[in-house]
């Protein structure tokens, strides 16, 4: 089922999502619905967040084939060194892209939709997406990284298509 995702500036994008305790059915639907969400969009990674479930729950393919879903429930990042600067979007931003500063690798702890635990190193677009994803989990957008006045700019833009469409 695809789900509607959440644009910035809603302020449901700022909450802080919920560690997963039990994994149930319900974890494994929401990660199956966030997959087809993000395919759908398409995008490249998605939080749950982003469609306004407060859990610790991402979706990601950066694959060029779009064929190989990754999942991380309750993801901690355990290393990140480095520093790279990448252009972004997101998918709760429609249409907007700019550069952010982020650690160039990381390494991760996660589970899978099942519950087991794994980690990952990860570097290039695999650690951006990674990091970007992650934020949304602690309530953060990639455009928190930008100055005030980008901010500001395209908060306006944004609250006007939402005005324009509604």
């Amino acid at each position: 089922m695809i789900l509607p995702i959440l644009e910035y500036p809603d302020p449901r994008l700022k909450k802080v999502a919920s560690p997963v305790v039990a994994f149930t059915p319900e974890i494994e639907k929401l990660v199956a619905d966030m997959a087809e969400t993000m395919y759908a969009a398409p995008g490249i990674g998605l939080a749950a967040t982003q469609v306004d479930v407060h859990k610790r729950v991402i979706v990601m393919d950066i694959s060029e084939a779009r064929d190989e879903l990754r999942v991380f429930v309750n993801p901690e990042l355990v290393a990140a060194e480095g520093e790279a600067e990448a252009e972004e979007g997101c998918l709760s931003v429609p249409g907007y892209y700019d550069k952010v500063t982020r650690a160039a690798r990381v390494r991760v702890r996660a589970q899978d939709a099942r519950g087991q635990p794994f980690e990952v190193d990860a570097d290039d677009l695999l650690a951006v997406c990674i990091q970007h994803e992650m934020d949304h989990l602690v309530g953060k957008v990639f455009v928190d990284y930008l100055s005030p006045l980008k901010r500001a700019r395209l908060s306006a833009r944004q609250k006007k298509k939402q005005k324009l469409a509604g």
